[in-house]
């Protein structure tokens, strides 16, 4: 097996169908496989998926966060590519061989991410690579700094980024990666399964840097990207929570105390904030 893609799914009826029927479009010449990991929707997600052809699905009854469900789609794939494509994308027709065959020609490479658009067709600034985020960067998310000073953080979101360069990177987004099935069996995991949910991509990122291979952006094929649907019902403190739990998470494993301390003591601040504020908005 040429290409395994794993989609770890959570609530998204809406997405599920459009992105299983892309990829059927987007491999023309490989031998691949799908393989849908549901992390206990309620939704008919799993039934949509079920009825789907040459798909696999694991149903979760409990949600252990994505790093976990993708780790299980690992455990049953055999592909020699690994493709970790949310449910809210939609890849391109015959795009899947371009870019599987794109990687196999650099050996120095660990991940690549292509480019990604929104529903217009225009670079998803939402989805585009990041720099590794320093402490002070992070600090100042919790804190919504940002919304004062719009323009603190744009070294650290890429405002500088050529989309239509191909160019090494500090990290790309898990929306969309292609890695290497042996960067996974070297570490034991495709993501780390101490995150629950966000940082497990810019972790991956910083362990693919560690082995001394490349995390790599090419805009040789293009992906639509609809950008976090299923996050978008959430309500905002819980996501003020996993957000900064993983965030510490982060920090604690790649920096020293001096560092990650400062998000442990400003991490309680933000939630209390958007507490608060969520407080005076239900009024």
């Amino acid at each position: 097996m040429k290409l395994s893609i794993i989609t770890v799914t959570w609530n998204n009826e809406k997405q599920i169908e459009r992105q299983l029927k892309s990829v059927v479009l987007g491999c023309k010449n490989l031998e691949f496989e799908q393989i849908v990991v549901d992390n206990a929707s309620i939704d008919k997600t799993v039934e949509i998926a079920s009825v789907m052809p040459n798909v696999k699905v694991i149903a979760n009854t409990e949600n252990k966060g994505f790093s976990h469900a993708n780790n299980q789609g690992v455990e049953i794939s055999t592909g020699e590519y690994l493709l970790f494509l949310n449910p809210d994308m939609k890849v391109a027709e015959g795009s899947l061989d371009i870019f599987v065959d794109w990687l196999e020609k650099r050996k120095d490479v660990g991940i690549v991410s292509p480019r990604l658009v929104d529903e217009n067709g225009k670079l998803n600034e939402e989805a585009k690579p990041r720099r590794l985020p320093r402490v002070w960067e992070q600090v100042a998310l919790i804190l919504k700094l940002p919304h004062i000073f719009p323009k603190m953080l744009d070294k650290y979101l890429m405002k500088d980024f050529d989309g239509e360069k191909e160019q090494e990177v500090d990290s790309v987004r898990g929306s969309f990666m292609l890695m290497r099935r042996e960067v996974v069996e070297k570490l034991g995991f495709a993501f780390d399964p101490r995150y629950y949910i966000w940082y497990e991509d810019v972790d991956i990122c910083r362990e693919i840097k560690k082995m001394g291979l490349k995390v790599m952006y090419s805009p040789v094929i293009t992906a639509t990207d609809y950008v976090g649907q299923s996050f978008k019902v959430q309500e905002s403190l819980w996501k003020q929570k996993n957000f900064t739990r993983s965030m510490l998470t982060y920090f604690q494993k790649w920096e020293p105390f001096y560092k990650w301390f400062w998000i442990w003591l400003f991490r309680p601040v933000g939630i209390s904030l958007v507490y608060v504020m969520n407080k005076l908005n239900s009024k």
